[in-house]
């Protein structure tokens, strides 16, 4: 991997670990509150991977000189994101039937809107380093 873009997903990387770190440290607090930590786990892992993907592809179509590349990239990166997560939910609610964790599943939503606002965040900040953007 690039360490340009490695540099650039640090935000994303340590999102990643102080959420994981925290879901497993604070078990018992979520088992109160009604919120499987497997379900925060899972979820928690999969955004982070679909994120990563998406954010290297379109930091990949940063460097191409077609203008529309970038444009393609973000819808692209944003269908793959939402099929993937809606696939995972989908299996998720067939497999447990009537044992849905809803605030899991709430807070697995939440996530999703963290890791989308860190991942633009990071992807406008090379934007604006680029020469010709």
């Amino acid at each position: 991997m690039n360490k340009n873009i490695l540099q650039s997903a640090r935000p994303l990387i340590f999102v990643f670990v102080f959420l994981t770190a925290f879901f497993v440290t604070a078990q018992s607090w979520l088992q109160k509150q009604g919120v499987s930590q497997e379900v925060l786990i899972a979820g928690n892992l999969l955004l982070f991977i679909v994120s990563m993907v998406a954010f290297i592809l379109t930091n990949k179509a940063l460097s191409s000189s077609n203008p529309q590349a970038f444009v393609r990239a973000m819808y692209g990166s944003f269908i793959i994101k939402f099929f993937v997560l809606a696939i995972a939910a989908f299996v998720y609610i067939m497999v447990t039937k009537k044992n849905v964790n809803k605030p899991a599943l709430i807070a697995c939503a939440a996530l999703y809107i963290i890791y989308t606002g860190i991942e633009t965040r990071a992807l406008l900040k090379l934007l604006k380093q680029k020469k010709n953007a």
